[in-house]
């Protein structure tokens, strides 16, 4: 309920809630003292007159005393509720629960569990923590938990996400990059050249940049395309086109790329950027959070493992 916009939506909810429990109270004493009424000259009404398989009638009888009684317990259990916890819009209830509350006491209480399975890694340096077969389970589970979703379950990666398990990194491959990019997350830009390049301009580019990493491309347009990749791409990914570690920019050079090298996707990611310039992919984000120093270290051992130690 903190993401109302307004108290109108707050105030509608808490209402909506009360009217709703207050009128199963009335529908409830209403069915349990309503009967059918009589047709003309007859003495009593004794069925409803709903009759199933010829002699199957529902009689004009009101709810059982003890049926409707569990019912007002229920109604009455709501209005407890309500009070209690968090269920009128932004009330928070006499005691205070919220969800977030309840989440960061259970994660307090694991992590004081766990801690000492991540003290004896302390003194170990990443390299020896990545040959430890113990720690290497510990960083599976916690890569299966928090990045397989982006990088696969295998570290392959997947289109806009990178493979961990090759020696290719965008910010650098030792183990205080791994770190630094589990703790605070990366988010590169490539910026959209289209409007800068134009059509063309756009076409000799991609067939420069296709011939850095030896993909068949036209002749005429790579050699009109090199000016122009020097004078707008050369400042991040470098004049012989290696890329930028501290930039986040890619090789261009090698066979590795993240959204794909045909010319169509190519001039996607030249013509319109990729990143939250072009809103196009989600950014790493940032874990340190909700894993805190002792599993990052250890989630960072699995992750320079995977490309350093066979992934063992």
């Amino acid at each position: 309920m903190s993401d109302f916009t307004s108290d109108f939506w707050s105030v509608y909810v808490a209402v909506l809630t009360l009217v709703s429990i207050v009128a199963c109270g009335v529908l409830l004493y209403a069915m349990g003292r309503m009967r059918v009424a009589k047709a003309p000259g007859e003495a009593k009404a004794d069925t409803t007159g709903h009759v199933w398989d010829e002699d199957l009638a529902e009689y004009n009888n009101p709810l059982p005393r003890w049926w409707m009684w569990l019912f007002y317990i229920t109604i009455a259990f709501s209005l407890v509720y309500v009070a209690l916890y968090p269920g009128l819009g932004k009330i928070p209830g006499v005691l205070g629960w919220t969800s977030l509350g309840e989440y960061t006491s259970e994660r307090r209480a694991v992590d004081d569990a766990v801690a000492p399975i991540y003290a004896k890694y302390e003194a170990m340096d990443v390299q020896a923590i990545a040959r430890d077969p113990d720690a290497v389970a510990i960083g599976e589970r916690l890569f299966l938990n928090h990045c397989a979703q982006c990088h696969g379950s295998d570290a392959g990666g997947s289109k806009g996400y990178p493979s961990l398990r090759d020696r290719d990194w965008l910010y650098g491959g030792d183990p205080a990059t791994i770190q630094a990019s589990i703790t605070d997350g990366r988010n590169g830009v490539m910026p959209a050249m289209g409007a800068a390049l134009g059509a063309d301009g756009l076409e000799n580019v991609v067939n420069y940049v296709r011939s850095l990493s030896g993909l068949p491309s036209d002749g005429l347009k790579t050699q009109i395309g090199k000016p122009l990749f020097m004078a707008n791409c050369s400042a991040c990914h470098g004049a012989e086109g290696k890329g930028t570690p501290a930039l986040g920019a890619p090789n261009l050079t090698d066979k590795v790329w993240l959204y794909g090298s045909t010319p169509s996707v190519l001039a996607d990611t030249i013509g319109k950027g990729r990143g939250d310039a072009a809103a196009a992919v989600t950014r790493m984000p940032a874990h340190k959070d909700t894993l805190g120093p002792a599993k990052i270290r250890m989630l960072t051992a699995y992750v320079w493992g995977l490309s350093n130690t066979g992934g063992q």
